[in-house]
């Protein structure tokens, strides 16, 4: 059985969310009673086949982070990595951290709380045969593109396009190959490095429900859909007291 490792950058300052001390940012907010970091990473960590879950977390709240999450950590065999300056530093310090022993890497955003394991499978299915798979959704919106004054400049085909999500899986040696040729660039996503050292990545189509918590809008969104994903009777809630409420499983 293949092995993975799973990434979680959880090291951003939600700037679009709203300034304030780590508990206002948006990954520490409580989800319909669970923080969002923990429903991102509990699908993960209930896996056979996931040997490694770290999470990243700006050096100066990693002290808070713990404290804070004492009961949660004691549940999970998670380990905590400073993140970077930028997404790609933060990811590539967990990438020196994984485990030979782990196969192929999941970088899965920690502000994406509405995954489940169908989605993960399909993902790592995926990523198993062609070396790097990613989740997305085809664009169904018509697109502008907009002028610095707000007026339009054209209408953009949305032909091709599609919308890139989380978890981004590749071949452990195939990421490091990608971060180790990645200079002084600051890819919007790992896909994009691995599109850079010229290896195809095959696109899962997702679900929009997968989608990343930036604004309190987004925020608001989740809370209305997260009671609506798929259920699966074998993920169990990391929550400390979850044993005593059948709403957990």
């Amino acid at each position: 059985m293949p092995r993975f490792a799973v990434i979680l950058p959880a090291a951003g300052r939600s700037s679009r969310f709203g300034s304030g001390p780590p508990s206002k940012r948006k990954v520490f907010q409580e989800l319909k009673g669970r923080p969002v970091w923990i429903r991102a990473v509990e699908p993960f960590v209930n896996r056979d086949d996931v040997v490694q879950t770290l999470i990243c977390v700006s050096p100066e709240d990693i002290d808070w982070f713990k404290e804070k999450y004492r009961a949660n950590l004691a549940f999970m065999n998670v380990d905590i990595v400073p993140g970077g300056t930028e997404r790609a530093d933060t990811v590539q310090n967990a990438l020196a951290r994984v485990r030979p022993e782990a196969d192929f890497v999941a970088v899965h955003d920690a502000a994406r709380p509405l995954i489940v394991a169908e989605w993960i499978t399909a993902i790592f299915k995926a990523a198993e045969a062609s070396g790097a798979a990613i989740p997305a959704a085809p664009v169904a919106a018509t697109l502008k593109r907009v002028r610095g004054d707000r007026s339009i400049e054209e209408t953009v085909s949305r032909a091709g396009l599609w919308q890139a999500q989380t978890p981004q899986v590749f071949r452990r040696t195939l990421l490091m190959e990608a971060f180790a040729k990645r200079g002084s660039f600051q890819p919007t996503d790992e896909a994009q490095l691995v599109e850079r050292i010229g290896h195809d990545v095959t696109v899962v189509e997702g679900s929009p429900m997968n989608f990343k918590i930036t604004t309190q809008d987004d925020f608001r969104m989740a809370e209305a859909l997260v009671d609506a994903l798929p259920k699966a009777k074998t993920l169990r809630a990391l929550h400390p007291f979850a044993d005593e409420d059948p709403r957990m499983f």
